[in-house]
């Protein structure tokens, strides 16, 4: 199996800067894609950004230009470096795993890092 653990996150005021990472374990080399979700309170969990293994990347167009998703791979993490941040960026970041392994197609969360931008 995958296991993810988040973390990197905080409080932080509008305009600055924080680096999340989601470091996977397990049978690593099984994942396809790693994504970053957040959920803000009274909202729906929404995909951020993700990554793919071999390096392709997407965003939510709320974040692009401000956002940036990589991984290294020799650490088995994840990065989300987030820059110029806004209010409406707080939320609960969680980082998904996708991939195939115990002989199906699975998802692993992790438990949620807190990302709280002041004005």
């Amino acid at each position: 199996q995958v296991e993810v653990v988040e973390s990197g996150g905080g409080l932080v005021q509008a305009g600055g800067s924080l680096r999340l990472s989601c470091a996977a374990s397990g049978r690593t080399f099984s994942i396809s894609t790693v994504g970053w979700y957040r959920q803000a309170p009274g909202k729906q969990r929404e995909l951020v950004a993700s990554i793919t293994s071999r390096g392709s990347t997407d965003y939510a167009d709320s974040v692009k230009g401000r956002f940036t998703i990589s991984r290294d791979n020799a650490k088995n993490t994840v990065y989300l470096q987030m820059n110029s941040l806004k209010p409406e960026d707080t939320a609960v970041y969680y980082c998904n795993a996708r991939g195939y392994w115990d002989d199906a197609f699975r998802a692993s969360w992790g438990q949620g890092t807190q990302v709280t931008v002041s004005s």
